[in-house]
Formats: C-alpha cells, structure tokens, sequence
C-alpha cells in the first residue's frame, strides 16, 4: 500500500471527523511520514505484528462486509467507476445508513454524536 493513499485517509478523518487526542489507528503502515502525522495530531497507532492475525480483524470484517454488500454485485469498467462505488458505499451508506451491532444497531455517526451529547 502506497503511503500516500494512508496518510490521505487518515488526513481525511482528521479534516471530516475531528477525532480527541488518543484515537488509535489501527495500521500496517510503518513509514516515517506517517508516524509523523499521528504524532502532530495525537493519534497513537496500534500496528500489526507479524504473524498475529487477530491485529487485523476489524479491518478483515470490513473487507469482508465490503465485497459481500457491494463488489460482488457489481461490474465496475473502470478503476474510477470502482473508487467511486467504495466511496459511496462508505461515506453515504455505511457510515450514515447501515446499522452496525457492535455499537447498539446504530450507524457510526450517529453513534459518535450519541458519544458527543453524553
């Protein structure tokens, strides 16, 4: 994975969501540029290691739940048409529509502005 496209998305979240000092970020990117980046905003990294796969079940339940609710129903004709299905997908239905268990059957943002008003 290019470090570009990471440090992008975790600019991203930084830039949309305004995370508290503290959040974890779970990543296998290990470059110099992006430790940088969660030094400056106060993110600690949770990192895989080698050989431990149980680090990467978040991220493998996702993928999982990606491919089964939209690349496998879908024929995309160009990389851009594809990047723009994944892009829909997250910021307009998982994260705003989907009902998610692991957080009472609420959508990520809704469960973060439930966090907000406590």
């Amino acid at each position: 994975m290019r470090t570009k496209l990471v440090n992008d998305a975790l600019l991203m979240v930084v830039w949309k969501r305004k995370p508290e000092k503290g959040l974890l970020w779970h990543t296998v990117a290990a470059a110099d540029s992006h430790r940088a980046l969660l030094k400056q905003h106060g993110i600690r990294q949770s990192i895989s290691r080698k050989g431990n796969c149980w680090d990467n079940v978040v991220s493998e339940s996702f993928f999982h739940t990606l491919k089964t609710e939209l690349i496998h129903h879908q024929t995309y004709r160009t990389r851009v048409e594809a990047g723009q299905a994944v892009f829909e997908y997250i910021e307009v239905f998982y994260n705003r529509e989907r009902l998610h268990s692991a957080i009472g059957y609420l959508s990520p943002v809704d469960y973060e502005l439930q966090l907000k008003a406590a």
